[in-house]
């Protein structure tokens, strides 16, 4: 049984993958998974490869989207990032990490939908 945090995740995921496609981004992995952590997203955009985390919440009641990613996440992103590219022989691959931030509504509605390119340095 989900609980309803990774209820909303699965939404937010979901919102990311449907609004970056409509924008020209295409799709290559969902919950991409290694031994050092999980990559929400990876789309390509002009031969580049994009890792996007995804971070959803109701209301900013404990803080923006964007606020909680914290360091040691920081830390696994990139590590699963550089995972990720040698297991698929893309070492050579220009890359980047992105964050969506999405807030949701008391009513479902997406109320701020926010990209953030290449938000995390390697």
């Amino acid at each position: 049984m989900t609980n309803q945090r990774q209820t909303l995740g699965k939404l937010g995921e979901e919102l990311a993958a449907r609004r970056l496609a409509a924008q020209g981004y295409v799709v290559r992995e969902r919950n991409w998974r290694c031994a050092t952590g999980e990559l929400d997203l990876v789309v390509e955009r002009d031969d580049a490869l994009i890792f996007v985390e995804v971070r959803t919440r109701r209301g900013d009641r404990f803080g923006t989207p964007e606020e909680s990613i914290t360091p040691r996440k920081r830390v696994k992103l990139v590590s699963a990032a550089l995972t990720y590219l040698s297991e698929h022989a893309a070492t050579d691959r220009a890359w980047r990490i992105d964050v969506v931030a999405i807030e949701i509504g008391p009513r479902g509605e997406v109320v701020r939908f926010n990209h953030l390119e290449n938000a995390i340095e390697s």
